[in-house]
This record gives C-alpha cells, sequence and structure tokens, in this order.
C-alpha cells in the first residue's frame, strides 16, 4: 500500500498527461505512422507543396498522396489552400517540427552505426 501511495505521489509531481489525452496522442502519432506520411510532413516542414509534387517525392501515384493528405488533414496535421487548379498543402500542427526532429536525428544516427560496419 505505501508502495502505491509513494507511486501516485510522484506520478502527481512529475505531472502526468491524463489517459484519455495520450490516448489521442497516439491515434495521432498512429496516423503519421507510415513511411509515406512521415516524408510528406518532412516535405512540407520545408515549404508548401501539391499533391502532384508529394507524390513524386514519394514515388507513388498522386491518387495515394491524396489518401494520406486527406486522413492527415482530417486530424488536423495539415491544412490545404486552392490556388486556381491546384491545391497546396502546409502544416497545420507546429508540433509536427519536433516529432520529425526526433525522427530524423534517432534514425540518422542509426544509418551512420550501420553504415559504420
Amino acid at each position: 500500500m505505501w508502495l502505491h501511495i509513494d507511486t501516485m505521489a510522484r506520478a502527481e509531481t512529475n505531472r502526468l498527461i491524463d489517459l484519455r489525452t495520450l490516448d489521442q496522442a497516439a491515434h495521432c502519432l498512429r496516423t503519421l505512422a507510415h513511411p509515406h506520411r512521415l516524408r510528406i510532413v518532412q516535405m512540407l516542414l520545408h515549404g508548401q507543396y501539391t499533391v502532384g509534387e508529394l507524390a513524386e517525392a514519394c514515388g507513388i501515384p498522386s491518387h495515394m498522396a491524396s489518401e494520406h493528405l486527406c486522413l492527415m488533414k482530417d486530424r488536423g496535421l495539415l491544412t490545404s489552400r486552392r490556388e486556381g487548379r491546384c491545391t497546396f498543402y502546409e502544416i497545420a500542427e507546429p508540433g509536427l517540427e519536433g516529432i520529425m526532429t526526433c525522427i530524423e536525428t534517432r534514425f540518422e544516427r542509426e544509418l551512420k552505426r550501420s553504415l559504420d560496419f
């Protein structure tokens, strides 16, 4: 019993995020958990792109890129604007930059480590 109270006190001191919020975060991270979506986010962090440009960079057909973009837009991660016949996509969630920095830092180290062997 004493251990449980101590654990709860430490959790309160550390101000843990409630589980419902963490469930929402996990849902958002599952949305990003695809190589093409990560590539799209990586590109959009550096500017606005059309579906065709993003599709080409991912090596996928435009309709598939469009599906990825719609999903991320529905989750509030991206926004879009029309300019004539083109639709340009951009980042709506500023936290994506930190997530991508974490991914790039972690996996660039892994790549360098594997190249050293």
